[in-house]
């Protein structure tokens, strides 16, 4: 298996894992996973109620541009890129797309 399969294949246990864990602290949320194979785009959204306000939130959004993994969306407390890095994947293969572009060279990941 390839290395971009590869990231897919753990891109989605990753983000199925994040739903299990949300799912059981936030009573009323659900989370619906998206997997857009065709497209290279997985996304984790929250939707419910939290007392009298509607929650309706895309949690986390990843996509595959250029042979890398762009992080669109990610409001996970220690981040996905977290969980990547732990799965040994090269920070040189992980754009933080949430930054500016300008502002992504002053991190330790991929710019572009």
């Amino acid at each position: 298996m390839d290395n971009l399969a590869q990231y897919r294949s753990l891109v989605m246990e990753i983000l199925q894992e994040h739903a299990r864990l949300t799912d059981r602290t936030e009573k009323g949320v659900e989370s619906h996973i998206i997997f857009d194979a065709e497209h290279d785009r997985y996304m984790m959204f929250r939707v419910g109620w939290s007392g009298q306000n509607r929650v309706h939130t895309p949690f986390l959004y990843i996509r595959f541009k250029n042979n890398k993994i762009w992080i669109e969306e990610d409001w996970t407390e220690a981040g996905i890129a977290t969980d990547l890095l732990r799965a040994n994947i090269p920070k040189e293969n992980i754009v933080l797309a949430f930054y500016p572009s300008q502002k992504r060279a002053y991190t330790e990941f991929a710019t572009s």
